[in-house]
């Protein structure tokens, strides 16, 4: 029996999916353990690892991360605060945003936390900010390399019209930013971030090159080392298919070094932000199966795992595929001959669907289904159509035939999601009339 199989039938018998709680979140604490090693294997022992908190923003995941010598990179005041309650050192944080507030910068740098500033207003603003108190936090500018979009253009984040960074191919960007950092002393970072998920690492290791190139030219052009740490941000993208880890933390080092040689040869700090990469194999959601059904011939088992939760899998399934295993009421592996199925989740529209005429075991109401590799993004980020309460999210540890399991976030309560959507308010609507 596997690691996975055996988590899956000590859920079942512990109650951590039932009847009562037909969803939850699972995640293997030596899984995530075993990646964190990877990376800092893979990269020289100098460089600074953060997490994605987007992809996982849940303060048990975060502290375990630090235990494992990560931290975290945010992308707003929410994510921040995680950070901080999770006990992440400060100088272990980044800030990164598109959007970030005078007040959001202001905290940041009081509490020494590296900023990378998104554009020339936000640099302006950095100007004020930094004349009116003193802070020790490193201060970058993010630049978009402009190198082209991956196979999931929503999340290529170094495309020419991008949103984020300098971008840096445009008329006069190049200039700019060299004056902005002779002009300014404090400057030290530059930071860039290709994508994830659809950006091979060619992609991202061209991004990486050209960010580099330009921490070349300021450095000449202005006499000193001045720049002196690059944070490569964009995460690697997730082998899907099976349970495989490729691309590799170790594959993509290599390709760095040898796309920008002088990467890792001292002179620069390195900062990486990888998210989906560190926990999507060491995840899945498990859901119970409520009833199955035949329409038009095509066999359907409907689950209690859908657009809530899947929300990415069920809007895009060709780009969001995932795998599906089936066990049965006592969390032991489904037997039979498999037949096509359609995995169907509870949200009220017909597109509610996690995987069609997909090849499983014969299903039956109270059999279980695991969609895998769903560590990252989905049980932590939730939609909640139909007001459906947020699952509950569990990390486990296998050993010698048990499973122990630990409570990363309590299941919503049904009072808890009414008090969530304004019942202290209910009768202020109508008092305006």
């Amino acid at each position: 029996m596997t690691a996975r199989d055996q988590a899956v039938r000590e859920a079942v018998a512990q109650g951590v999916v039932g009847p009562r709680e037909p969803l939850a979140g699972l995640l293997d604490v030596r899984g995530i353990r075993d990646a964190a090693t990877a990376l800092h294997t893979a990269f020289p022992r100098t460089a600074l690892h953060t997490f994605a908190v987007k992809a996982a923003p849940l303060v048990p995941v975060l502290h375990l991360l630090a235990g494992e010598r990560v931290g975290c990179e945010v992308a707003g005041p929410g994510e921040l605060a995680l950070a901080l309650r999770a006990g992440v050192p400060p100088d272990r944080v980044v800030l990164d945003s598109p959007a970030k507030t005078a007040d959001e910068l202001r905290e940041a740098l009081a509490h020494g936390i590296a900023v990378n500033a998104d554009n020339r207003q936000e640099l302006t603003r950095l100007d004020r900010l930094t004349a009116q108190a003193p802070t020790a936090s490193p201060i970058g500018v993010r630049v978009n390399p402009q190198i082209g979009t991956g196979s999931i253009a929503a999340l290529s984040t170094a495309t020419a019209t991008s949103k984020f960074g300098v971008a840096l191919r445009d008329e006069g960007a190049r200039e700019w930013l060299v004056r902005a950092f002779a002009e300014r002393p404090w400057l030290t970072r530059l930071h860039a971030h290709v994508g994830s998920q659809g950006c091979p690492l060619p992609l991202m290791a061209e991004g990486v090159r050209d960010t580099y190139d330009l921490a070349e030219e300021i450095n000449r052009a202005v006499g000193r080392q001045q720049v002196r740490t690059l944070d490569i941000g964009g995460g690697l993208p997730v082998n899907f298919a099976s349970d495989e880890v490729t691309p590799t933390f170790e594959e993509y080092a290599r390709l760095l070094a040898a796309t920008a040689p002088g990467l890792f040869d001292g002179r620069y700090g390195v900062v990486t932000e990888f998210g989906r990469s560190l926990l999507a194999k060491s995840g899945m959601v498990l859901a119970r199966v409520e009833y199955t059904k035949t329409a038009g011939g095509r066999r359907i088992a409907v689950t209690h795992a859908g657009a809530q939760v899947a929300t990415r899998t069920v809007f895009a399934p060709e780009s969001w595929p995932l795998r599906v295993v089936a066990y049965d009421a006592q969390g032991r592996p489904k037997q039979g001959r498999p037949v096509p199925q359609t995995v169907a989740g509870p949200c009220c529209f017909a597109g509610d669907l996690i995987a069609v005429d997909r090849p499983l075991p014969p299903l039956e109401p109270g059999d279980h289904v695991a969609l895998l590799d769903t560590g990252a993004y989905y049980f932590s980020n939730h939609f909640a159509y139909n007001s459906l309460p947020r699952p509950g999210v569990y990390g486990y540890a296998s050993a010698e035939g048990s499973t122990r399991f630990a409570t990363v976030r309590a299941p919503q309560s049904l009072e808890e999601l009414v008090t969530e959507s304004g019942a202290a308010h209910a009768t202020g609507l109508s008092a305006l009339r």
